[in-house]
């Protein structure tokens, strides 16, 4: 009688038999590792974004001075029926959509043809960039104390060179409700520019060679390729950085606030400036939430506006499915 033995398997590997298949892993992390990553996050934007914006719609119904526990004065809309009546709100929006107009139309080309320059090789170039990029470095306040010497009348250095020049006349840089906010532009370019700049550069700098050198060979001249080539392969990062200008736009508050503070007279005034003195100086904290709220309702209308006419077909196909995976 024969006896068939059955094949030793080692302790420290798996049973291969015959016919039996390999097991697949799994790349896809299980829900309990998913859920330890992004529970911290989850948690603070809980904690610092959804709350403050719930909390804030709910007090803008409110007449509350922050005192005393929780708002009891029920108002309704009556802090937004005043907000669309407030000359200075009215004002701020004023001076929000000039400072857009101006950065598309003087600072976002200044900074496209310094990258499209800086993009051409010539001997230091690299230190061009550094020196270019070092006013976007500086913060918000220390920029704003910067100017302010240089501003300051008599003795700045502003005056000082017109001085110099022969014109006696002073010019109220930061006193004079005309030109204030222009000034202020002035400002904020020479602060953005080179981070815009370096944005355009980035963008310039991912357009494959060869398209160039196909066009050389077709005959186009350098005027054709960049209308042909740059222009539109540029079109995302221009679309990305005018949101980006937007959005810091209606956000702006601390450059201004230490610059100016918001005079002459409210002339240099923003959203964010009014929110702040309506809030903590006058204490009408739900006049001021209703104000937040209103800067919170522009940046979304503006953001779901944009993505959905403008960076629309930027995103499409940029998403993939786990489904579409082999």
């Amino acid at each position: 009688m024969t006896t068939t033995e059955s094949p030793r398997v080692s302790p420290g590997r798996p049973d291969r038999r015959e016919g039996a298949r390999p097991r697949k892993r799994s790349g896809r992390p299980g829900a309990g590792t998913l859920a330890t990553f992004i529970a911290p996050g989850l948690v603070l934007f809980l904690l610092f974004v959804i709350l403050p914006v719930l909390f804030a719609a709910y007090v803008a119904f409110f007449r509350w001075n922050g005192l005393g526990g929780v708002p009891t004065d029920f108002v309704g809309l009556e802090n937004f029926r005043n907000l669309l009546q407030d000359e200075v709100f009215l004002g701020d929006l004023w001076r929000l959509g000039l400072i857009v107009v101006l950065s598309l139309l003087v600072q976002l080309p200044i900074s496209f043809g310094l990258a499209m320059l800086l993009h051409q090789r010539f001997p230091g170039r690299t230190a061009f960039r550094l020196l270019f990029f070092v006013p976007y470095v500086l913060t918000e306040a220390v920029t704003a104390v910067l100017f302010r010497l240089v501003f300051s009348p008599r003795r700045g250095f502003a005056d000082s060179l017109l001085a110099n020049l022969g014109v006696d006349s002073q010019v109220g840089w930061l006193s004079d409700r005309e030109i204030v906010m222009f000034v202020i532009f002035g400002i904020l370019t020479w602060k953005f520019f080179g981070f815009h700049m370096i944005l355009f550069l980035a963008g310039r700098q991912n357009i494959p060679d060869e398209l160039y050198e196909a066009a050389a060979i077709d005959g186009a001249t350098g005027a054709q390729a960049f209308r042909s080539i740059t222009l539109p392969l540029m079109g995302p990062t221009v679309r990305m950085i005018v949101f980006l200008s937007v959005i810091g736009t209606v956000q702006l508050f601390d450059l201004v606030y230490v610059l100016t503070g918001g005079g002459p007279f409210h002339a240099s005034e923003t959203l964010a400036i009014t929110m702040y003195e309506q809030g903590f100086q006058r204490n009408q904290i739900g006049y001021a939430s209703a104000l937040s709220i209103a800067m919170f309702l522009i940046s979304l209308v503006f953001a779901l506006f944009y993505q959905r006419f403008v960076l629309n077909r930027d995103l499409q196909g940029s998403i993939t499915t786990a489904g579409n995976r082999s």
